[in-house]
């Protein structure tokens, strides 16, 4: 019993190792230890002698018992190291998954908004575009009736100015 205070602390798996180890330890010493004979005992030191026996194996009980129940605490903190640890593992796995579907979501979302405003752009596009070409024509048109306009107001000043030139030239030859 004093061994095991001065043992160094292992892990779980070399704990199972070690309490197996002490057990097989004890039962050696167990086997090694003379049976007590219920005889009665004849002298005084007979009868210490079998007390002694009788305490002895009570001691070897009492530390098979203590071995066991380090045993089984061991067994017991191993079984909850792994039930945290699978708890652990259980919640990363969540938080992975919850992140992972997040993450879809807000690329799903970001590319719906990069899609419509992307269509917007384009019709504002179409739409100036549009207005543009109308008011290029709209324009030209005006130019062009403008132009034909001066055109004919100068060919006309022109007729007028030819007539009073011929006028003026019939006049002057008559």
């Amino acid at each position: 019993m004093a061994n095991q205070k001065e043992r160094p602390k292992k892990s779980s798996a070399g704990a199972v190792l070690k309490t197996e180890t002490q057990s097989e330890e004890v039962q050696k010493v167990v086997e090694e230890t003379p049976k007590v004979v219920e005889e009665k005992p004849r002298s005084p030191l007979d009868e210490v002698m079998s007390q002694a026996e009788k305490a002895y194996a009570a001691y070897m009980d009492a530390e098979r018992q203590v071995a066991k129940a380090y045993h089984e605490n061991e067994m017991q903190v191993a079984k909850a190291y792994k039930r945290a640890e699978q708890q652990a593992n259980r919640a990363y796995d969540a938080t992975i998954a919850q992140a992972i579907n997040d993450r879809s979501e807000a690329l799903a979302k970001a590319q719906k908004t990069r899609d419509d405003a992307m269509r917007r752009a384009e019709e504002a596009y179409k739409n100036a575009e549009e207005a543009t070409k109308a008011a290029y024509e709209a324009a030209v048109t005006g130019a062009l009736k403008t132009r034909d306009d001066n055109i004919e107001k100068a060919w006309k000043v022109r007729d007028d100015t030819i007539e009073q030139a011929w006028q003026i030239y019939s006049k002057i030859a008559r």
